[in-house]
């Protein structure tokens, strides 16, 4: 029996060693590369509903419900913001409530109920007891989305969630649902009359909430259509307005033969607000054949048409919410593509703030109870502040939710970043930039909804950039005019322009661009002139062309709707001839002879429902019959991903994602590249993250590094060829960048098995990092620039256990320069060596020394770079070079490093000295209060201790007083000629050099009236002590210079906050 732990140890250790060798590929893998967030803030994007809370200190706590960025929440009044939900598989927010009895339990509705053609999905109702720290999702997993949460004001664990459900299918999870339990267990207290019919507003009663007004909503959208009601004008509808007075036990419809004045159905969407001031006051907004605001002054028994002006019955679908003034029931704000307000209790409208003062589509808008001229309006442009009741407003630029759809990237240096967004426009951006990189990096270009942008490679003066419906321009980047090119060779001719209309670059031929409608177009000089060169590519089915019906109730034929069109374009860079081409309505279509001949090869794609969405083709980079295709078919409801793979140009697909085998991959698929370098290395884009294989696509892992939200969308991604970065499109937080993803293309099956390796480095410029940015405030918004230092990856099969991890960078020489701190998490890991030698030892003073915070930088050079792991270890080799940019050379460097490193030990010198007289000091202040005022030798000893101060004065700033006295020294004025020569890395210029000779000559004077003091004065005090009965003054033995550091400045950042104050330290004596 004593036997029986050795052998549980045994089998223990065994099946330990047996999961290290298999080595799974997943998430942990790869993402400690990590990300940053470049913004921007400056456009943001659609907030779907905000909720506030003024506390008892004054301020006011704001959280931000994004349509695809999740929940963001400020306690500074909107001063600074931090997304609280970015761990949830899902950043689609449709609504957030507080509860009115304890503002710490927030509940939030996942999936945006504002039904455009583009929104992303929820999964439930989450809520935090503690202020958002923490998240519990608390039921209703299939409701898709979610309008609007209300908790009772008399029992925080009694909450109503007002269900539209799913946008592009039948379900019976609609309606309005309760919960007493705080969310354990939901009822269903009110159902649609059909399976498209669910719940999209709820007021309830401040004085009896068991009083209350549900809107229900029949509505549906298709790919080629939408309708808010019925599927016409006067068509049949499940929508309308209930009323409860038992807390939704029982219902009863309001209807004009029980509520005189209401209008008569067929109904759309409609929105309700009770007056809290008055809850007799009821509003509620009808789409109907004869749209408008209707009042109610008995609590729903007789109601008064109002207002019916366009700003009021615009898209309902997209604009029903009402908000009265807590404390005035006269006053009434409207969302819409304006915000309108009435103060007439509806009888009249007018736009705040206008288009002037404000972003357009206004979705929520919160009033401050305590002072009702303080408005907060949530809109597609974000997060706007009114302290004057809305007459005057200004921006939040502080919440880099911005809906990107396509992204792409030029060869500057640094490379910079290009994409469209959602209803704001299309945007350059810097993907780094001195001091970080804030909204002032980005410059608008090109009007409208943004899509795709590209630099011309053929004059870098120029861009092509794209609104809706497939307008097109190009634009110079220095005037911002653009010229429209869209091709239009017939203006009677319909074109069939997705919303989302591609263009697409030819990666052979400069000034070769594509665009697609029912045709594909080609222009070889810019857009200048055009040939089609394709018939009609799509399935032409003339029941997806009815655009001008779409709408239902209300007709809305903004094009977002349009169908049967191409999607997607690919030019295979190896060779021109061949072309890809996506349908909308699922066809993947191919040339081989450069649009004289198409063949359609959708029919080989296995297991794929009819009429699939292409959302992207790709065409290989490393052979022309090699292809990519993404499927989406969230449209008909089926939110799973697809993706197939050819090497045949299309005789033959093969499966690497389908709803059969779906690998882990979660949402339905957006895009799929393919490396630049490893063909097995490739990235998907699903409605819900990045996802990675090192494969070739047989394995699949969800990216998760750094602060990346894993749930957001992702809907374009580019790799910069040069900086081999990874740029990512969101459809909700902006654009993200990977750094350097060499490692990945190095995750092959050899060193997935290895316990730990380092991956392939690649050369590193000592960038310059010179002067950027202000002091703006903590509102301003600021995205990381890249690690400024060599970025060194490793590799671990496991996590580190046991024995230690070193990672230690060697010169030339092969003498150890800095040691790095090293993770022991299994995957990639990245740490960061600054390539800068140690810091000086700074001798303490009155002052504070700046420049002696860091070390020179190394010289260019190769640099081994050494792992010990439990005792084995690995190398590697680092190559450092200069800043490209740089207009010095290799000498100049070498002299600038040469004078930095003089000045380094002068600062080492100077510190060797302070430490043979400061114990000296000690000593004499230790026997000055032994001995007796006036003893002889008691004044011997301060006489010598006045001469050693004499000498303390001369190296460094003695004056008391503050850190910045103005008082100079041989210490200051090393840390001046220091930062002089750190400040620039070419070749110091001669007074810099002559400096560094007068100050050795100055501290070598120095030394030797210290030395003078040592070699006489000191020996003749200790005879008086002696006779004195006192102990000898012992001196610190002498030292060459100062003593070194453990490390070096090759750290994270973490270690290089801890020494900045022993180099900043102060001498107070």
């Amino acid at each position: 029996m004593r036997i029986l732990p050795f052998t549980l140890a045994t089998l223990a250790l065994a099946n330990f060693t047996q999961a290290a060798e298999q080595a799974p590929y997943s998430s942990a893998t790869i993402s400690g590369l990590g990300a940053r967030n470049i913004g921007s803030a400056t456009m943001s994007g659609r907030i779907a509903a905000i909720a506030a809370n003024r506390e008892p200190s004054g301020k006011i706590t704001i959280f931000v419900g994004a349509a695809s960025g999740g929940v963001w929440k400020s306690e500074d009044n909107g001063t600074t913001f931090k997304p609280v939900f970015d761990e949830q598989p899902v950043q689609s927010i449709g609504a957030i409530a507080l509860d009115p009895r304890n503002s710490k339990n927030v509940w939030v509705g996942t999936g945006e109920s504002w039904t455009r053609n583009t929104i992303s999905i929820g999964n439930g109702v989450y809520r935090s007891t503690d202020g958002g720290e923490t998240w519990t999702r608390v039921g209703l997993p299939a409701s898709e989305r979610i309008a609007k949460i209300v908790v009772s004001p008399e029992n925080s664990e009694t909450a109503y969630a007002a269900v539209p459900g799913p946008m592009w299918s039948d379900s019976p999870d609609r309606g309005l649902y309760k919960t007493t339990d705080g969310g354990r267990t939901w009822n269903l207290i009110l159902k649609g009359a059909n399976l498209s019919t669910g719940c999209s507003d709820l007021d309830l009663d401040p004085n009896n909430p068991n009083a209350m007004f549900a809107s229900m909503w029949d509505y549906r959208r298709k790919g080629w259509t939408f309708r808010s009601g019925g599927d016409g004008p006067n068509a049949p509808s499940g929508s309308g307005l209930f009323r409860s007075t038992d807390g939704g036990a029982t219902w009863t419809e309001v209807t004009p033969e029980n509520s005189k004045g209401f209008p008569k159905e067929p109904y759309g969407r409609l929105a309700t607000a009770i007056a809290p001031s008055n809850p007799q006051r009821v509003y509620c907004f009808v789409e109907s054949t004869d749209s408008a605001l209707f009042v109610s002054d008995d609590g729903g028994a007789t109601w008064d048409k109002r207002d019916k002006s366009q700003w009021m019955v615009w898209r309902p679908f997209y604009f029903a919410n009402l908000i009265v003034d807590p404390k005035n029931p006269d006053r009434v704000f409207k969302t819409d593509g304006a915000l309108i307000m009435s103060e007439d209790a509806g009888k009249s409208f007018a736009t705040v703030g206008g288009f002037n003062g404000a972003h357009g589509d206004v979705h929520d808008v919160w009033i401050d109870p305590t002072n009702t001229q303080v408005v907060i309006s949530a809109d597609d442009g974000g997060i706007w502040y009114s302290h004057d009741g809305g007459a005057k407003w200004w921006k939040g630029e502080n919440l880099p939710i911005s809906q990107f759809y396509h992204v792409s990237v030029d060869d500057a240096d640094p490379y910079r970043v290009y994409g469209g967004l959602q209803d704001n426009s299309s945007w350059v951006g810097e993907s780094q930039y001195p001091g970080g990189i804030t909204n002032a990096q980005w410059e608008n270009m090109f009007g409208g909804d943004g899509f795709w942008m590209f630099p011309d490679p053929s004059d870098p003066d120029y861009l092509y950039a794209e609104s809706q419906g497939g307008n097109i321009g190009r634009v110079n980047r220095k005037t911002h005019q653009g010229r429209d090119i869209q091709p239009k060779p017939n203006y009677k001719e319909k074109l069939r322009w997705n919303w989302n209309t591609p263009i697409a670059l030819s990666p052979n031929e400069k000034g070769t661009i594509y665009i697609g409608a029912q045709f594909l177009f080609r222009s070889k000089n810019q857009g200048q002139t055009w040939d089609r060169i394709s018939p009609d590519l799509t399935t032409n089915d003339p029941e997806k062309q009815k655009q001008e019906q779409s709408g239902g109730v209300t007709i809305d034929n903004s094009a977002a709707e349009m169908y049967t069109t191409i999607y997607s374009i690919s030019e295979s860079p190896k060779d021109k001839n061949v072309i890809w081409v996506g349908t909308d309505d699922g066809n993947v279509q191919v040339t081989r002879d450069g649009g004289k001949t198409w063949t359609n090869t959708v029919a080989a794609v296995p297991n794929l429902p009819p009429n699939s969405w292409v959302s992207w083709v790709q065409a290989s980079n490393f052979a022309p019959g090699t292809a990519y295709v993404t499927f989406d078919r969230h449209t008909f409801g089926d939110m799973t991903a697809y993706l197939y793979k050819t090497t045949d140009f299309g005789k033959t697909w093969t499966p690497l994602v389908t709803p059969q085998e779906l690998s882990g991959v979660s949402g339905y698929a957006h895009v799929i590249k393919e490396d630049l370098v490893q063909p097995n290395l490739l990235f998907l884009g699903t409605e819900f993250g990045l996802y990675v294989s090192v494969d070739g696509g047989k394995q699949w892992a969800q990216f998760k590094g750094g602060r990346f939200p894993v749930g957001v969308a992702v809907r374009d991604i580019a790799i910069q060829p040069r900086e081999n970065d990874l740029v990512l499109a969101t459809h909700g937080r902006g654009i993200w960048i990977i750094d350097d993803i060499t490692p990945l293309r190095a995750l092959t099956p050899d060193l997935l098995t290895q316990e730990a390796a380092f991956v392939p480095l690649r050369p590193v410029q000592q960038r310059i990092q010179g002067n950027g940015g202000w002091a703006s405030g903590a509102a301003t918004f600021e995205g990381p620039n890249p690690p400024d230092g060599a970025v060194i990856t490793y590799y671990q099969r496991s996590r580190h256990l046991f024995g230690k991890l070193k990672i230690e960078v060697l010169d030339a020489s092969g003498k150890v320069i800095d040691e790095l701190p090293a993770s022991k998490r299994p995957g990639l890991n990245r740490v960061t060596w600054s390539m800068r030698t140690k810091p000086p030892r700074v001798p303490p003073a009155a002052q504070l020394a700046f420049a002696g915070t860091s070390g020179p930088r190394v010289l260019p050079g190769v640099y081994t770079i050494r792992m010990t792991k439990a005792g084995k270890v690995s190398e590697t080799k680092l190559t450092v070079g200069l800043d490209n940019r740089a207009k010095f050379s290799e000498a100049d460097r070498k002299a600038q490093f040469d004078a930095a490193m003089r000045v380094h030990a002068l600062f080492g010198e100077e510190s060797a000295l302070m430490d043979r007289i400061m114990p000296l000091r000690g000593a004499t202040a230790q026997l000055m209060k032994t001995l007796p005022e006036g003893d002889e030798t008691r004044k011997a000893v301060a006489d010598f201790d006045e001469k050693l101060d004499q000498v303390r004065k001369q190296v460094v700033a003695t004056t008391e007083g503050g850190a910045i006295t103005g008082e100079e020294r041989l210490r200051e004025h090393t840390d001046q000629l220091y930062g002089a020569i750190l400040s620039f890395e070419g070749k110091p210029g001669d007074y810099q050099i002559a400096n560094i000779d007068a100050l050795r000559r100055e501290l070598d004077d120095v030394t030797k009236e210290f030395a003078q003091l040592i070699a006489t004065d000191l020996p003749a005090l200790n005879e008086k002590l002696k006779a004195a009965g006192q102990p000898p003054i012992e001196p610190a033995p002498t030292k060459v210079a100062a003593q070194e550091p453990e490390l070096g400045s090759g750290r994270d950042s973490a270690s290089a906050r801890q020494m900045l104050p022993a180099n900043l330290r102060l001498l107070h004596r």
